[in-house]
């Protein structure tokens, strides 16, 4: 089980807007759509473009975006106060990317018995009751932040009245640390009473609980194991973040290898690391007896995951590929079309920020407009 450790200042995702590095600049392969990558908050800065301050959204927004392209069918896109004409037309685009894009859906066995995707839609609130900073999970009061999941919930059933939402939290329990710690390795390993407390939360809802790892100078390989006796459990899944990856790599100017700290550089994992945890989740699922876990891979550049292709799905596994990065919506848009609809894994997630999405004056995405993009996401994330 856990061992319990204090938690020290350098908690990788506590870090705010004013402990972001700068951001630099992400390539896209030529065939993809115009370069463009979305932040994620966390110590590691994501590489982006500094967009301009969006304009008033003028009232023909939504009419100049259905209006795009004269050969194709109409896409209606929700009026919503505040959006900008750029955001429709770069919904419209990702809409019918993803409609041309015919590996979608992703053709798998069918999904065994308790399987939760594609029946249900996860509505998942992100962070660390040790941290307000980390992710709306700790940063309010836990009634109020139960409270605020109960209306997310609320929502999006209403935007989608087909598909039965279930809530769930999602705990980092292994967070990327700005210093080494005893073992050198990085990272901070969460107490077995804080996860125990998380659950009790979660049964209060009927809500699932994902553990998320950040490894940081440590491995998926190391950091699984622990977690098995509640990743036993019938309601609590995994989590696993590129982004803290922080493998060795060439340093050109030193000419050797060297492995950075969180928040120097996004990480990466490869589709070993994933076969891995699926590989860990199948034989857990099969010796206990348990319906399918689900998986949720982060990712918001190309570099964060490799060798997507490979990635070996397990009918006792269902993989979720989480477009995790914040910015305008514009930008979300084109992310998700550039690392999540074109390489096609199985399932696909959206997380939705409810401070650096807003924070250049654009409402946060409505259920409304997340629920156009196709393929539709099965899972989505609030921090």
């Amino acid at each position: 089980m856990l061992t319990s450790f204090t938690l020290i200042a350098s908690l990788a995702c506590a870090a705010g807007k004013d402990a972001r590095p700068s951001p630099g600049a992400e390539e896209l392969p030529p065939a993809g759509p115009p370069p463009a990558v979305v932040a994620r908050q966390g110590v590691a800065g994501a590489a982006s473009s500094t967009p301009s301050t969006p304009k008033t959204a003028s009232s023909t927004a939504s009419s100049a975006a259905n209006d795009s392209a004269a050969k194709d069918p109409p896409i209606t896109v929700p009026s919503v106060k505040g959006r900008t004409q750029k955001d429709s037309l770069a919904l419209v685009k990702a809409v019918r990317a993803g409609l041309e894009n015919t590996a979608w859906p992703v053709k798998t066995a069918p999904p065994l018995p308790g399987s939760i995707l594609p029946a249900r839609r996860i509505i998942a609130f992100y962070g660390n009751p040790l941290s307000k900073r980390m992710g709306i999970l700790g940063e309010l009061p836990p009634e109020q932040m139960l409270a605020r999941l109960d209306k997310e919930v609320a929502e999006w059933q209403k935007a989608d009245p087909s598909t039965p939402v279930q809530p769930a939290l999602h705990l980092i329990a292994v967070v990327a640390q700005g210093a080494p710690g005893r073992d050198g390795k990085y990272r901070l390993r969460m107490a077995d009473t804080l996860v125990e407390k998380v659950a009790s939360w979660a049964a209060t809802r009927n809500a699932l609980v994902f553990l998320d790892v950040q490894v940081a100078h440590s491995t998926v390989q190391e950091e699984l194991p622990r977690l098995i006796p509640f990743l036993k459990r019938p309601n609590v899944m995994l989590g696993i973040d590129p982004e803290f990856s922080m493998k060795p790599r060439m340093d050109r100017k030193l000419k050797a290898m060297v492995t950075d700290k969180p928040g120097a550089r996004i990480g990466t994992m490869s589709s070993d690391d994933v076969n891995y945890a699926i590989g860990l989740l199948s034989d857990i699922v099969k010796q206990n007896n348990l319906p399918p876990k689900v998986l949720i891979v982060h990712r918001f550049t190309h570099d964060m995951l490799t060798g997507a292709p490979k990635i070996r799905l397990d009918p006792r596994v269902q993989v979720v590929i989480d477009m995790d990065g914040w910015g305008p919506p514009w930008l979300k848009y084109d992310s998700y079309r550039a690392y999540v609809e074109s390489q096609p894994v199985q399932f696909t997630g959206f997380k939705l920020f409810y401070h650096n999405d807003t924070k250049l004056g654009d409402p946060i995405l409505t259920p409304a407009e997340v629920l156009l993009l196709n393929p539709k996401p099965h899972y989505i994330q609030y921090q």
